[in-house]
């Protein structure tokens, strides 16, 4: 078993938990917390809440997806903060992968769903982590205050179950639907990335330039 979990203990490129700042920081988090089971929800709620949600519509190189990056920007979308999630916990030695699937936003503010030309959100990324024998899903997409400024339900991880955006916001209306679902990658899957954000936002040729230039 532990053979077959090395790809999802390993540093990589963009999973960069070898890195100095993400060693220290989960060292940080999982200091005094006995279990990988509390490690883990430590580090989930750290990715949650100190990193605000928020979306870009040009993305300044392929560095920004790197867990190290991100932590020292302090803000991203599900991409980024879940790469960060990823890194951390493989730092803290919780295997863990990358889980991709379109997501359908109902509820997507008017001027992002103008920008977008869809309420498609492509390749919509969360995180497995393998806890107690058993590979759990964590979505750290959303914080706190994201969701009590537009009325979401917050997506809370307990380390037993797994935590998905929730299908209805506070109010009952539909917020998420799961569409297409891609499966998991051991990696972060820059080329496919770009494909899909391709694919779904054409008209928006400026997303992707600088990583294609990459």
């Amino acid at each position: 078993m532990e053979r077959e979990m090395d790809e999802y203990l390993a540093a990589t490129e963009y999973l960069d938990a070898a890195h100095p700042a993400i060693l220290n920081k989960a060292q940080e988090l999982a200091v005094d917390i006995q279990g990988k089971r509390g490690q883990a929800v430590a580090l989930f709620q750290y990715v949650r809440d100190s990193f605000p949600y928020k979306i870009i519509y040009e993305i300044p190189g392929r560095d920004y997806f790197k867990a190290s990056v991100t932590l020292a920007r302090g803000e991203g979308f599900c991409m980024p903060k879940s790469v960060l999630l990823a890194a951390l916990a493989r730092a803290a030695g919780i295997p863990s992968r990358l889980h991709f699937a379109d997501i359908r936003n109902h509820i997507l503010p008017p001027t992002t769903t103008e920008r977008l030309k869809t309420d498609v959100m492509a390749y919509h990324t969360y995180v497995e982590m393998f806890i107690d024998g058993k590979w759990l899903k964590a979505t750290p997409s959303f914080d706190t205050g994201f969701c009590e400024k537009f009325n979401l339900v917050p997506v809370d991880f307990d380390g037993e179950h797994d935590a998905m955006l929730h299908h209805l916001d506070r109010s009952g209306r539909v917020h998420i639907e799961y569409i297409a679902d891609y499966g998991v990658r051991a990696v972060f899957p820059i080329d496919e990335v770009i494909g899909a954000f391709r694919r779904t936002y054409p008209h928006m040729p400026r997303l992707t330039a600088r990583l294609e230039r990459a």
